[in-house]
């Protein structure tokens, strides 16, 4: 599965050397310390992402790389760096070089980065006010198809092959129900009498206007992009599957890092929900409600286990 990117590592220097910023925060308070006030705190706390629209990307991440070096201090750090990657499989290049320190994503992605880069997965992100997310089978109900089983013989659609809900929750839910489930390049491609067809349409809309269309029988989606369809629209709608729910984000933190200056940026994004400042800054960082602990180890280990189902497919 794992490819060579040297290719991609020159893209991501082009990105990084274009679209890189460091900034110093202005706002300063008792609980922070301002690299104005304090010219000796130099060292930089990078967060990366992986993008294609890295200066969008770059805006919306770094008033919470500022936030977390104005909290840094003790450890000598007083900058906040963003860096971006065209792929999961450079990101994790960056964290296992020392480049980037901290990542965000969804499970799948996050377990591919953890495999490796070996950066830890420390905590949980409520993206979008949401702890946890799950995805939505659903197909037409005109179509007469009422469950999963129904869809053998037939064609589904699901987002791209890094997505979690668009792809790894709904496909191991399909394999541990018994489907036999083959990749198709085209939604074109004939489908075998005992086979599940499945193709990638790239984006959770494509999903939806290709099941309105007749394009394939049936799709996958996350639960609120389901919800955001025109009630009318959905109404003409059954859902066949409800996947089970994960974490919709998790908080990385490359390996190697000092053990107590992770401690610190944990209880700093911990605490974030709990000042004003943090909250705003948590709002503008793609509608964050707050970061917590894991429920339990079996959540973490679940998610390696969902990896390890599709990652050689």
């Amino acid at each position: 599965m794992l490819r060579t990117f040297f290719g991609k590592t020159l893209l991501v220097g082009l990105a990084t050397l274009l679209f890189s910023c460091t900034a110093q925060t202005t706002t300063s308070s008792p609980e922070t310390n301002d690299p104005a006030d304090n010219p000796e705190l130099t060292g930089t706390i990078v967060v990366g992402d992986v993008t294609s629209q890295p200066a969008k990307k770059i805006k919306r991440y770094q008033p919470l790389a500022d936030y977390l070096a104005a909290n840094l201090g003790e450890f000598g750090i007083g900058v906040g760096e963003v860096k971006v990657a065209p792929d999961t499989e450079a990101m994790a290049s960056l964290l296992k070089s020392g480049e980037v320190d901290i990542y965000f994503d969804s499970p799948y992605p996050a377990m591919l980065v953890n495999e490796i880069s070996g950066a830890q997965p420390v905590l949980r992100r409520w993206k979008g006010g949401d702890a946890v997310y799950y995805t939505i089978i659903f197909a037409m109900t005109d179509s007469g198809f009422t469950s999963l089983n129904d869809l053998t013989g037939h064609k589904l659609a699901f987002d791209d092959p890094t997505s979690t809900s668009g792809y790894v929750l709904p496909m191991v839910h399909m394999m541990e129900a018994g489907l036999n489930m083959k990749k198709k390049e085209s939604s074109d491609e004939s489908v075998a009498a005992d086979e599940v067809g499945y193709v990638f349409s790239q984006d959770d809309q494509n999903n939806i206007q290709w099941v309105i269309s007749r394009r394939v029988d049936a799709a996958a989606i996350d639960h609120r992009s389901f919800l955001n369809i025109p009630p009318e629209s959905r109404e003409a709608m059954t859902v066949l599957a409800e996947t089970e729910k994960v974490a919709r984000h998790v908080v990385l933190v490359r390996e190697g890092l000092d053990p107590k200056l992770v401690e610190q940026i944990k209880q700093t994004l911990l605490n974030m929900d709990q000042s004003p400042e943090g909250r705003e800054v948590m709002e503008n960082f793609e509608e964050t409600t707050k970061f917590d602990n894991f429920p339990t180890e079996v959540d973490i280990a679940r998610m390696r286990e969902l990896y390890e189902k599709v990652k050689n497919r």
